[in-house]
């Protein structure tokens, strides 16, 4: 019997008349790394939304180690571990690359809203920062300010912050868009990394991210499940090629 670490049945998102999740029926086995994938405006980033509450679903549900979470306020799915990373960098630009981290790691002394202590209380977390940077190989990089950073480094340094929270599921939603080649390589390196004895559910649109680290694809088209399984198989659905001509076909096929 697999090892189910988040289910959905039939979730589904409706906004006025338009269906943005169509009965998605969804399950995630723990340990693995899981990307969701489609054209644009298959549902992906919706969905996303939905588990962690951002949005709340029209009907269907939400189970995280077989208990419903369909009814929880985000704080709540969070606090239970599952912890979600954003499109867009969401990074404090102006504190160093260790600051960041440091904010992640703030919630295990119970003083997130504690905003009148001194900085130093907050010296007890450096050498765990330290730990999570030198995860991600961003230790040469720990004084540095965020904003200095390269672009894919901002990406590395908000997985070390997602560690931080101590994910029992991470979601990363479009880990290297925008990257060049390298960066995407590094990145790609990075979560297959830090994915030891955690699972990850990522939606993202490199083909050769999904093909080269991910242990199982589900396919979005127009809000619904349109096919399952692995790479080899999904590369070769006659349905998933139809869905992505004219945009991804060549790197569905040719993406090793």
């Amino acid at each position: 019997m697999t090892d189910i670490i988040l289910e959905t049945k039939n979730l589904t998102k409706e906004f006025r008349g338009f269906t943005a999740v169509n009965a998605v029926n969804l399950q995630v086995e723990r340990g693995h790394i899981h990307a969701l994938i489609g054209p644009n405006g298959a549902g992906k980033t919706t969905c996303f939304n939905l588990l962690t509450k951002f949005l709340i679903p029209t009907s269907g549900q939400i189970l995280f180690n077989g208990r419903d979470i369909t009814p929880d306020a985000p704080a709540q799915i969070a606090r239970q571990g599952i912890i979600r990373s954003f499109q867009i960098s969401a990074v404090f630009p102006h504190l160093s690359v260790m600051e960041n981290v440091r904010i992640g790691l703030q919630r295990t002394l119970g003083t997130s809203y504690h905003f009148w202590k001194s900085g130093k209380s907050l010296a007890q977390l450096n050498q765990r920062a330290m730990e999570l940077l030198a995860e991600v190989d961003l230790t040469e990089f720990a004084d540095t300010l965020t904003v200095d950073l390269p672009y894919g480094r901002k990406r590395a340094l908000e997985i070390a912050t997602t560690l931080g929270m101590e994910p029992e599921l991470m979601l990363l939603d479009e880990p290297t868009q925008g990257m060049g080649h390298e960066d995407v390589d590094r990145v790609t390196a990075l979560i297959k990394k830090v994915s030891a004895g955690r699972t990850i559910l990522m939606v993202e649109h490199n083909m050769n991210v999904v093909s080269g680290i991910c242990d199982k694809i589900s396919v979005l088209q127009r809000g619904a499940m349109l096919a399952e399984g692995r790479y080899e198989e999904v590369s070769k659905n006659p349905l998933v090629m139809e869905a992505y001509m004219g945009t991804t076909t060549d790197a569905l096929v040719g993406a090793h």
